[in-house]
């Protein structure tokens, strides 16, 4: 195949001259449609005849090639040029439309160029289609064909996983337990008790000490003891004498 030109395919460029805009009208947009740096205009046509001629654009119906006219207008937004090729003053073939919008000048697709768009666009999406489909087709020997969709694997991972209930220990785990914090109390005792909450940890050794009463105390309660018992024997006195029997 041969290599396309660029410069023959102009359904991808525009182009504006923006000091043109102010002044554009149905009168003044064939001037500025054959502005030299617009690359939609044939320097060869009939138009570039008559305008270095100085004539009218009525003389473009008694000549014989290429010319442009004015074939819609909508001002001050929107105008359309043919491009046409004319071969009486009763018989033209058109070649290319152009359109105007805002002072900027696109050439129109013609139908030919509409439907290879179009069905170039068709034909793409369907191969995207059918390349992602066979992205997901998985086969194994054992298994054969199936389908791994990623949207599976994303929500998995969105939804939260629920959270096991922890189930609560056995008879023989708290038993067990028991006894070993038994055991370890013993082998190491505390060494700070807390008799109150809000007051100050108080050593072991000082709470038995405060416990254990004082030896004097002990035998002064004694003594104490002794001679109450001994009172209470003297009030009553001495023990009376029975009479013996003969």
């Amino acid at each position: 195949m041969a290599a396309v030109d660029i410069r023959d395919n102009l359904l991808g460029i525009s182009w504006v001259d923006s000091s043109w805009i102010p002044i554009l009208n149905s009168g003044s947009v064939l001037d500025y449609f054959s502005e030299r740096s617009n690359p939609f205009y044939d320097r060869t046509c009939n138009n570039e005849v008559v305008k270095m001629q100085r004539l009218t654009l009525e003389h473009l119906n008694q000549m014989v090639g290429v010319e442009y006219i004015l074939l819609h207008a909508q001002e001050p937004i929107l105008f359309i040029i043919r491009k046409q090729q004319r071969q009486s003053p009763a018989q033209v073939i058109p070649l290319a439309d152009y359109y105007i919008i805002a002072g900027v000048i696109y050439q129109a697709p013609d139908l030919g160029s509409v439907i290879n768009s179009r069905v170039l666009t068709a034909v793409h999406g369907i191969q995207s289609a059918f390349d992602e489909a066979m992205s997901y087709c998985r086969y194994h020997p054992s298994k054969g064909y199936w389908w791994h969709f990623k949207d599976h694997e994303e929500q998995d991972k969105v939804k939260p996983k629920a959270k096991r209930k922890e189930e609560p220990s056995s008879i023989f785990q708290r038993q067990r337990v028991d006894a070993l914090l038994v055991d370890l109390r013993q082998k190491f005792p505390p060494k700070f008790v807390q008799q109150k909450s809000g007051e100050k940890p108080v050593p072991v050794d000082q709470t038995k000490k405060e416990a254990e009463p004082i030896p004097e105390t002990v035998k002064s309660e004694e003594k104490e003891t002794t001679k109450n018992i001994q009172q209470t024997v003297s009030v009553k006195g001495p023990p009376e004498k029975r009479m013996r029997l003969q």
